[in-house]
């Protein structure tokens, strides 16, 4: 039986556990605490429908709708449950039931023990909630290029001969745009679901952070009348990265100085000055910066500022991947006023290669 300083009170679920004869023979503090249960007298020795005081939202006890004493033989388990906890409030609840080994005729026999588990319901709370602000937001962020694929090619299709050659060249263009922010958002969400189970896969060679600095620059700056100026260090050595991540994160990171910003984005490639086996990419822009308050709640998902707009999962994406590469992400003040994103990347081997993360 349980007492005071079990192993039992050391996980992190309720534990309940009833003999053979219904009555509880064990249970850890975190089940006695969900179930509002008194330190006298003792639940144990009591019958199970006594202690666990868990009702649906019928009012239905836990014990008579899945009689764990009833039943099939062969029945050994009773899958996970939401019910309600005395106060109100919804937890999870699975159960285990231990039979006495098969007899002579092949037959199990009845139930010796049942173990319940008691989780509480706010993780799958939160989760329904993700998924459910991940659907809203992909319908939002997706309708909006969608529409205008459809609109231009309609029009194309219905007045060819009426449009000239610049209409259509631009119908076209803009559709087009369209179409590859579709594709991107599409990335996104696939590497959002990567890096929430940890199956994120880098394709790691060398790589000149300077030449996807410079590109990301330019292939932004044609979308934007936002001034982008790039500067960098001399004689910089490559980084040990998957390049098609690294011009990810600087896009997005840049896009973002753009978005929220004002004045000239600047972007600066350099050596990070604590630890010369890491280089770091500075992002600045002239904005009203970002409070300190505020700095780690923008690596979660869904974070929008109040102007600007986005899908809320660009700095997700970016902390998620700076971080596969053992990297760091940094948000501060620029001096005079704006935003500075720093990210941190580790020197290709053989060149001044990293011994740790940055600032180790």
């Amino acid at each position: 039986m349980s007492e005071p300083g079990d192993t039992l009170d050391l996980l992190p679920d309720g534990v309940v556990v009833a003999d053979a004869d219904g009555r509880v023979c064990a249970i850890n503090r975190v089940a006695a605490d969900m179930l509002d249960l008194p330190a006298t007298p003792s639940p144990l020795g009591r019958p199970l429908a006594e202690v666990l005081t868990l009702r649906d939202h019928h009012g239905a006890a836990w014990t008579d709708t899945n009689q764990p004493y009833g039943g099939l033989r062969t029945r050994t388990a009773i899958p996970e449950q939401t019910w309600l906890l005395p106060e109100g409030t919804e937890v999870l609840v699975t159960a285990r039931l231990h039979r006495l080994p098969r007899s002579g005729s092949g037959q199990i026999g009845a139930v010796q023990a049942v173990a319940l588990s008691l989780r509480s319901g706010r993780g799958r709370a939160r989760l329904d909630r993700d998924r459910s602000d991940l659907v809203a937001t992909l319908a939002h962020e997706l309708r909006s290029p969608l529409t205008g694929v459809k609109g231009f090619v309609h029009v194309l299709l219905n007045r060819w001969d009426q449009l000239n050659d610049d209409q259509k060249r631009l119908m076209l263009t803009t559709a087009g745009a369209d179409a590859d922010r579709l594709s991107r958002l599409i990335v996104e969400l696939l590497d959002v679901a990567r890096i929430d189970t940890g199956r994120l896969q880098l394709h790691r060679r060398p790589v000149d952070l300077v030449r996807k600095a410079v590109q990301a620059q330019q292939s932004i700056s044609v979308a934007t009348s936002t001034p982008i100026e790039v500067s960098v260090a001399d004689d910089l050595p490559p980084v040990d990265a998957d390049p098609d991540k690294v011009m990810q994160v600087l896009t997005n990171v840049i896009e973002n100085a753009v978005r929220h910003g004002s004045g000239t984005v600047r972007v600066h490639v350099d050596h990070l000055a604590e630890d010369a086996g890491w280089l770091a990419v500075s992002v600045t822009d002239e904005g009203d910066g970002i409070p300190a308050e505020l700095r780690k709640r923008v690596f979660t998902k869904f974070w929008t500022a109040a102007r600007g707009g986005g899908s809320g999962l660009g700095l997700y994406i970016v902390h998620g991947l700076v971080r596969a590469h053992g990297g760091t992400v940094v948000i501060g003040e620029r001096p005079g006023g704006g935003a500075q994103v720093v990210t941190t990347w580790p020197v290709a081997a053989g060149t001044g290669s990293p011994t740790g993360p940055p600032g180790s």
